[in-house]
């Protein structure tokens, strides 16, 4: 997948436009942490049902977590996702139909300019075995940390907004794999590696906004390209809108967008409609 510059910059550019608020007071030298999680359940049992259906259980889990520390002239943010989901659908197995963790941590100094240094690190793996489903067989293709995706990177940032952010940098990229060593292999050698290691430039956006009283946009835009290979880009874009009901239960939307050539060579899209109890801890 060829990404053109003049799209990222569009989607970029309109998020960007979404920001508009000043950042929220942050207590000094004080840890700051935030933690919600969200539980949705439903089921349909049927019985003599004679216009046809089957018996059905799902469960997914969602929790975020945060932890700031700010000084006058440094900024260290960490941001957590967790997300899992089961499914059964009459006769058959449960099946995962959500599973992955997602963990940022950005270190960034003031030196008055518009935009500050930093350096970063990302986390990325699934939390669970997961399992491809295709008609006749199901069979392993994912487990925790294998593969785990590992990413350093250092550059300039601009963070002056509390609820937008965007950063740009020199990155590197580390695949780390046991048993499913298709992530990291390099197919032109006889040896199978088992891990991986790709320079280049990664670009992070973040943006999170009130469209109305009671409904929460949030979107975070990531882009890694290697330097050997600068027109293929890695894509992850994951948006979700947060309609509050209640203090206890939310609608959640969530539309994620993959593309990573070592997962897949066609763009990966996952959509979740879910009504669950949210419950926010810190």
């Amino acid at each position: 997948m060829k990404v053109k510059f003049s799209i990222i910059f569009i989607m970029i550019l309109f998020v960007s436009q979404l920001s508009f608020a000043q950042e929220d007071s942050v207590k000094l030298y004080t840890w700051t942490p935030s933690a919600i999680v969200g539980l949705n359940l439903s089921q349909v049992a049927l019985s003599n049902w004679t216009q046809g259906g089957e018996n059905t259980v799902a469960i997914s889990f969602l929790g975020t977590g945060g932890l700031k520390y700010y000084t006058e002239s440094w900024k260290f943010k960490n941001d957590l996702k967790l997300a899992y989901g089961r499914t059964k659908l009459g006769s058959e197995d449960f099946r995962t139909t959500d599973n992955e963790l997602y963990l940022e941590s950005v270190l960034s100094h003031d030196i008055g300019w518009a935009i500050d240094p930093y350096v970063g690190n990302i986390v990325r793996t699934a939390i669970a075995t997961g399992y491809k489903y295709d008609t006749d067989t199901t069979y392993a293709i994912a487990g925790f940390f294998d593969p785990g995706y590992v990413t350093q990177s250092i550059g300039f940032t601009y963070n002056k907004l509390d609820n937008f952010t965007t950063r740009l940098g020199f990155a590197v990229q580390e695949t780390f794999t046991n048993k499913y060593n298709q992530y990291a292999d390099d197919p032109s050698t006889p040896e199978i590696e088992k891990t991986k290691v790709e320079t280049g430039l990664e670009s992070v956006t973040t943006a999170e906004f009130n469209l109305q009283e009671n409904l929460l946009y949030k979107s975070n835009l990531r882009l890694f390209t290697r330097f050997e290979s600068m027109d293929v880009w890695d894509v992850r874009w994951d948006n979700s809108f947060v309609v509050k009901i209640n203090n206890y239960l939310n609608v959640n939307l969530a539309f994620l967008l993959v593309y990573q050539k070592d997962q897949s060579v066609k763009t990966q899209i996952k959509e979740a409609l879910q009504v669950g109890i949210t419950y926010t801890l810190l």
